[in-house]
């Protein structure tokens, strides 16, 4: 476990290799103390592990995550796309988004304390199981701009992607006529 300090310095590290930092010069290069917060408030990024004394500690789902969303911001992302995209992803796929180097991995010598409550939020989100008796499917959130998202069963590729944002594009008309989308502009 590391502290929010030391968590910086391996994301710092993370990134310093094939990251070619944002595209429109408004998101920083590494999050700071305040953003990581924030993140954690917002539900992009997990609460701190546990707690000593007053110092939050952090692990490596947290690395993989805070990574993960600095490389998505570099492809143009905003945050809400970011947080759809990333909504119930396990270690695998922030691992393959994210591309840490196995080094900066590891937690290091410091004993690990017992998480202060279960991370029932870090399960990713299914649909019912039919009553069929089939498995459940996992949902997959594709951001439509504006803050809309829509969930579909399984995981769209980029094709998929782009054809239900253009079939969405009435609905987000209405929506903008609403009044019920927000403001795009959100911090970095």
């Amino acid at each position: 476990m590391w502290t929010l300090d030391e968590l910086l310095d391996r994301v710092s590290a993370a990134l310093a290799a094939e990251y070619p930092g944002a595209p429109n010069g408004r998101v920083r290069d590494v999050p700071d103390r305040r953003a990581v917060r924030w993140y954690a408030t917002t539900g992009l990024v997990d609460r701190p592990s546990a707690m000593r004394g007053r110092t939050a500690l952090y692990e490596r789902r947290h690395l993989l995550q805070l990574v993960a969303v600095k490389r998505l911001q570099a492809q143009g992302r905003t945050l809400a796309g970011v947080q759809a995209e990333l909504a119930g992803a396990d270690d695998t796929t922030l691992a393959a988004l994210a591309r840490v180097p196995e080094d900066l991995l590891d937690p290091g010598d410091a004993p690990s304390p017992q998480p202060v409550r279960p991370r029932f939020w870090a399960e990713p989100v299914a649909a019912p199981a039919p009553r069929t008796g089939e498995p459940a499917v996992a949902l997959h959130g594709v951001a439509l701009g504006g803050g809309a998202v829509v969930l579909v069963p399984g995981t769209p590729t980029a094709t998929d992607v782009a054809d239900i944002a253009a079939a969405a594009q009435p609905l987000l008309d209405l929506l903008a006529a609403r009044g019920l989308l927000t403001n795009e502009r959100e911090p970095s």
